[in-house]
């Protein structure tokens, strides 16, 4: 099955999105509040190129900021997907400046370290351009991403601490894959995945073939640059991670949680109730309203951070 969506997709490109209601102009007549955002395309520079993104800006001075990176299993997603575009919006529009990043896709024989470096290069952008994102500390900088784009901010993160880069200030990660493999699920995990549309009933072949396809050699599934579930994370910033309640990828951000408590790392852990993988790509549900809602509080400090080794219970 992977393989079958990955020749597809070099064959013929993106799949186009059939829905009418999540373009720019859909999302603003919905959510008026989101015409207040300025949102403008930029080329973030690499040693390889460019990287496409999207700096997201809110009149008057940002509570903090966010470099934002989309999912799509390494292989798919745009800035223009509401995963991207929509999540940036809304936290723009609540006074957070966003970078939304793309990065390149394990297609065509691009492999790891390609879109990590990419993701790298965006980080270290906003850094060094603070004023861009209207900010006076990098102090005040978070990164995070969903699915895939978790996996590559969850093992960039821990590339910068083993490469004495800057930090960021908390790591934010929406339903991730941080493990080469899928960690076996639990009873109640296989129970919620009852009645989950084949598509998005990710089983542990599926995840490995992505994960190879990412990362181009067995031997780099132990790699904790690319898979950050892989190796030691203490020194991690504090965690957020919000996972799907239906969703096989539970298994590894549940794991994950557990890795960064036992490092003495502070992590906050929620699931989504009633949702399914990718939920934050469809704004005008539940689950996704309220995961945005959950993550300005996280970035505006509203909610708090852990305590070292606590883990906050899951949402209800």
């Amino acid at each position: 099955m992977a393989g079958q969506l990955i020749r597809g997709l070099e064959l013929n490109g993106p799949f186009p999105d059939p829905r009418t209601d999540t373009d720019h102009q859909s999302l603003v007549s919905i959510y008026p509040e989101l015409a207040a955002v300025s949102a403008v395309d930029i080329d973030v520079p690499t040693p390889e190129g460019r990287v496409p993104g999207r700096l997201y800006r809110c009149p008057g001075e940002a509570l903090a900021g966010l470099v934002w990176v989309h999912g799509g299993a390494f292989i798919a997603g745009d800035l223009d997907m509401p995963e991207a575009h929509w999540v940036s919006l809304y936290l723009a529009s609540h006074g957070i400046s966003v970078l939304s990043l793309d990065y390149r896709k394990a297609l065509h024989g691009v492999k790891y370290p390609a879109p990590s470096n990419d993701v790298l290069a965006g980080w270290r952008w906003a850094s060094e351009n603070l004023e861009s994102l209207g900010l006076q500390t990098v102090g005040d900088l978070h990164l995070g991403g969903a699915s895939a784009g978790a996996a590559l901010t969850a093992a960039l993160t821990g590339r910068l601490r083993d490469e004495s880069g800057q930090m960021p200030a908390s790591l934010l990660l929406a339903y991730p894959l941080v493990h080469a493999e899928l960690p076996p699920l639990n009873e109640d995990l296989r129970g919620k995945m009852a009645g989950v549309p084949a598509d998005l009933a990710f089983g542990p072949d599926f995840i490995r073939d992505i994960n190879l396809n990412f990362a181009g050699s067995e031997d780099t599934f132990k790699d904790a640059h690319a898979f950050a579930g892989e190796g030691d994370v203490k020194g991690f910033p504090p965690v957020y991670i919000i996972n799907s309640e239906s969703d096989t990828l539970r298994a590894s951000g549940e794991l994950f949680a557990a890795q960064l408590e036992a490092a003495g790392v502070p992590v906050r852990m929620e699931m989504e109730p009633d949702s399914m993988h990718g939920h934050l790509d469809h704004p005008h549900t539940g689950p996704a309203k309220h995961s945005v809602e959950q993550m300005l509080a996280w970035l505006r400090g509203a909610a708090g951070t852990a305590a070292p080794g606590s883990q906050s219970p899951a949402h209800h």
